[in-house]
């Protein structure tokens, strides 16, 4: 069991793996498998802090928020700004900014779930617009939720596998063989 997951969900604040220096913004099409789960685990860990402390309804912060894209860039830039209004060094009026900013963020928050199409007890994937010469992409159907927990660990599971390929791949391309399995 990693030090993230000793904790439980209302721990996030305990959480001895914060780091100490201000946190910088997470480009979640940059990250390596390995710094992906990292700050995969990092800030499934503080969304459900956040839900849980401030009792938020899933119209705000639905439990597959992880399959969704615009949620996670949306909680993501929360949780930098969160980490940074209450680092040890940040101004003392710091996080009623981010008590302001968080307001402003559940209600785009609002509108990204009432857009999306996830619910407290089903899930389907965000439409896509499309525009004119563009192929439709396939819709896909509405899933019931039945145990958050473990479909965010097959979301991370693929996630991190996809990151490895393309990790792999890229080292064939400037001629560096495929490593066996993750250095960790």
């Amino acid at each position: 069991m990693s030090e993230v997951e000793k904790f439980g969900p209302n721990d996030y604040a305990n959480f001895s793996g914060t780091p100490q220096e201000p946190a910088r913004p997470v480009n979640w099409n940059l990250l390596t498998a390995v710094e992906a789960e990292v700050e995969w685990r990092d800030l499934d860990r503080w969304v459900k802090w956040l839900k849980n402390t401030f009792g938020l309804p899933p119209a705000i912060v639905p439990p597959l928020w992880h399959r969704h894209d615009e949620l996670i860039w949306e909680l993501s830039a929360l949780h930098t700004h969160f980490l940074n209004c209450y680092d040890p060094d940040a101004s003392p009026s710091a996080p009623i900014g981010w008590l302001r900013d968080f307001a402003d963020a559940r209600n785009r928050l609002r509108d990204w779930v009432s857009t999306c199409g996830t619910r407290l007890d089903r899930d389907r994937a965000s439409r896509i617009t499309t525009w004119p010469g563009e192929t439709p992409p396939a819709q896909a159907p509405e899933i019931p939720i039945v145990d958050r927990d473990e479909d965010f660990e097959d979301f991370l599971d693929a996630d991190l596998s996809a990151r490895r390929d393309v990790e792999a791949a890229a080292l064939e391309l400037v001629g560096q063989p495929r490593p066996l399995r993750d250095p960790l």
